[in-house]
């Protein structure tokens, strides 16, 4: 197989040649279709996360088929396209995975971050965290559902019952998520980075009723906002930003430091939330919505060899969507 194996925080990625991956028990064997690059992806590779475990092999949002079973495992059998998420492991028996909430796991396993992902040919994974995917899909198309969708569909549903919402950063999850709330009748403004005229056309094209720069206001109350952009400065400008009772919902994994705020912000029952990974619940429910409400993902493809090119991509802000690793 051949993997791009980040070796340390701050470096670039280096291809390997490695064996194939056996299976251990409860674990199958994926040839990788696809891989999107996430902006998780990035937190790994700047050592912004301390759960990373180096070296390793990145890559969260893996679409491929299963080769071969480990001991004890009687499915997915092989030849069935599966998808492989954050979420790579729960203990199962802490109270949060017990009372539903196994992305609060206080023993998880992440795909790659703890245990090696799918900027590879071929990765391993346990059998019970993959996805089942239809086999008519386009891996290429579906990779940047497993975390920018399932991560954007969980926000989503922790905004509750709020009509108009703000979407701030508009990548690669935020595309997602502005087709859905277009399906369910809610209204959308986008907010990007300032005099980002690119990324605010693409929002106006995906349904935004308004689109404009971080540095200016939205132009009405907002009932939630979403924060996709890994920027604190953005917690007391959203708060700002959303009516009484309205929800600011922290979409990342990482986020720069808040700055101080007045009570006043934050008084009226405004809420700030934050979305801790995902679980399968997530994936099940979301991905029965993907073809009711005609998501159509945005996607850059790039040889797998040319990850750092990709990550480059993503990292600038130039793509419309999400890039993709294709073996």
């Amino acid at each position: 197989m051949l993997a791009m194996v980040l070796r340390e925080p701050g470096g670039r990625l280096v291809a390997e040649s490695r064996p194939d991956p056996e299976p251990g028990p409860g674990e199958i064997r994926i040839r990788v279709e696809a891989c999107a690059v996430c902006r998780t992806d990035l937190h790994v590779i700047d050592g912004d996360l301390p759960q990373a475990v180096y070296p390793i092999v990145p890559g969260h949002e893996v679409v491929g088929r299963v080769e071969a079973l480990g001991p004890g495992v009687t499915g997915p059998r092989p030849g069935l396209r599966v998808g492989v998420p954050w979420l790579a492991h729960t203990c199962g028996r802490c109270a949060y995975c017990e009372s539903g909430r196994e992305n609060l796991c206080d023993r998880p396993d992440f795909t790659g971050c703890t245990r090696d992902g799918g900027f590879a040919t071929h990765l391993v994974a346990e059998a019970a965290f993959t996805i089942p995917l239809d086999p008519s899909l386009d891996p290429v198309a579906t990779a940047p559902l497993l975390c920018a969708g399932l991560i954007g569909w969980r926000s989503l549903r922790m905004a509750g019952t709020a009509e108009t919402i703000g979407l701030y950063g508009f990548g690669a999850a935020a595309h997602i998520v502005a087709q859905i709330c277009r399906w369910q009748g809610r209204r959308v403004l986008a907010v990007t980075r300032p005099d980002d005229r690119r990324a605010q056309d693409f929002a106006r094209s995906l349904g935004a009723v308004w689109a404009g720069g971080s540095d200016e206001a939205p132009p009405e109350p907002l009932d939630a906002a979403l924060l996709f952009a890994p920027d604190g400065r953005l917690v007391p400008a959203a708060l700002g930003a959303v009516r009484k009772g309205g929800r600011v919902v922290c979409g990342g994994i990482h986020m720069s430091d808040i700055p101080r705020f007045p009570y006043d912000l934050l008084w009226g029952e405004r809420a700030v939330l934050s979305v801790a990974n995902l679980t399968r619940e997530d994936a099940r429910t979301f991905f029965e919505v993907v073809p009711r409400a005609g998501i159509v993902t945005h996607t850059r493809a790039y040889p797998l060899t040319r990850a750092n090119a990709a990550i480059l991509s993503h990292r600038s802000g130039r793509l419309e969507g999400a890039a993709v690793l294709v073996p």
